[in-house]
């Protein structure tokens, strides 16, 4: 049995969340820090959490000792919302909407969701495997150890088999833990443009039932928007993978309130992502539903529009995450603290919940919390040490990264 203690912690952000899935209203607050703390990791496993003056269980004489002195460990962040998976680069998109074009002038143009899509469908899976490691490596660097991966850049069958098949070989493959969701309804494609019914059709009866037989995904997503997927369409999409056995996800009122979180709500999603115009009866039904708010604090920032109303939600007391929605249209930035300080001076949450909703809500958003995004016994051992004073310089010293160990599984990473 391989030992590894972290010793004399000067705090541990535990984020505990007391046998529950995820936390939500006034438990965010409450990320159970430990000052002068320790752990014991067991086989990757958290086999005891306590004050470094109480007697921890005995240490094999080749167990691994840390010296926490002058650290903070964190639970590793859990980003349970990006599209890394991608070809090509969209800068000058960037350069051009500083300058004042619309959405529609670029994609006029040739830019938008489109430009992606072309070059990701020309794309080697060796390419698109290659740029895609970088950029977990960075994510790791960062402190984040779980990640969600969805494919929707490639709009036919073989471009986004050829996407999920590289999502899943990344995931036996690295050290991040990876989870896959299917994206197939991420737009129409241009070939469909005139019948779109067609292309819903292609999806249920030809892409989803492959993914399945071959579990490349574990969860399904829609973009429920005007323009995208109808609520009507998305609801067809959905029920289909439901019974091949999908976990439920929704892009949902990002663009406009146009119904997306009402049927998460009602197909009882794992989770319902973006929210930024959800409505008050949407806000109830997720509520009584019991999904997860995702909020994507990075897109709003990027895009210059209307944050999410985080507290709104949390005070309703739907449990909030935050996800990173790494992509090359909307958010080319994968770093979680970054989010968590977006999260604090411009959707009114505090660093508590930040971090709640960054690791245990995160977690929940991907039906992980049983194993992820708390410090607490008996969950994998995936932590991260930070050279700071205190838990809250993480959120407050934004645009660096104080990152000074990365624990996953059990194991210290060299990086």
């Amino acid at each position: 049995m391989h030992q590894c203690l972290l010793k004399d912690l000067k705090q541990l952000v535990t984020v505990r969340a007391n046998g529950q899935p995820w936390k939500a209203g006034k438990d965010m607050q409450d990320i159970a820090v430990l000052e002068n703390a320790s752990v014991l990791i067991e086989d990757g496993i958290i086999a005891w959490v306590g004050a470094s003056d109480s007697k921890h269980p005995p240490l094999n004489t080749d167990a691994t000792i840390v010296d926490g002195r002058d650290r903070v460990a964190l639970p590793g962040f859990v980003d349970s919302h990006t599209h890394l998976v991608f070809a090509g680069s969209r800068e000058n998109e960037f350069a051009m909407r500083a300058s004042g074009a619309t959405y529609q002038q670029i994609a006029e143009q040739g830019g938008g969701i489109f430009s992606t899509v072309k070059a990701t469908r020309e794309a080697s899976k060796r390419d698109l495997k290659k740029r895609a490691q970088r950029h977990l490596d960075d994510l790791l660097k960062h402190g984040t150890t779980t990640v969600e991966i969805k494919s929707g850049y490639g709009l036919d069958p073989d471009a986004e088999i050829k996407m999920l098949e590289a999502i899943h070989e990344l995931s036996d493959e690295h050290y991040m833990t990876i989870v896959a969701t299917f994206l197939g309804a991420h737009a129409i494609p241009p070939e469909f443009k005139s019948t779109p019914e067609e292309y819903v059709k292609l999806i249920c009866d030809r892409m989803m039932p492959y993914v399945a037989k071959r579990s490349l995904a574990s969860f399904c997503d829609v973009f429920c928007e005007k323009g995208y997927f109808s609520v009507e369409q998305s609801r067809r999409i959905l029920l289909k993978a439901r019974d091949l056995g999908f976990k439920l996800k929704l892009h949902a009122d990002e663009l406009a309130s146009s119904g997306g979180s009402a049927l998460a709500a009602e197909l009882w999603a794992v989770s319902a992502d973006h929210l930024e115009h959800v409505d008050d009866g949407s806000v109830k039904s997720l509520k009584q539903a019991g999904v997860i708010a995702a909020l994507l604090p990075g897109v709003s920032f990027f895009l210059n529009h209307g944050y999410a109303p985080a507290r709104k939600l949390i005070d309703a007391g739907i449990p909030v995450a935050i996800a990173s929605d790494f992509n090359p249209g909307s958010c080319m930035s994968f770093s979680m603290p970054l989010m968590m300080t977006i999260a604090c001076t411009h959707m009114s949450m505090t660093p508590e919940e930040a971090i709640a909703a960054a690791t245990i809500n995160g977690a929940a958003a991907l039906d992980l919390s049983s194993q992820y995004g708390s410090i607490e016994v008996g969950k994998k051992a995936d932590i991260i040490l930070y050279d700071i004073p205190n838990y809250r310089y993480l959120v407050y010293h934004f645009g660096t990264n104080h990152v000074s160990m990365i624990i996953k599984h059990g194991t210290i990473l060299e990086f």
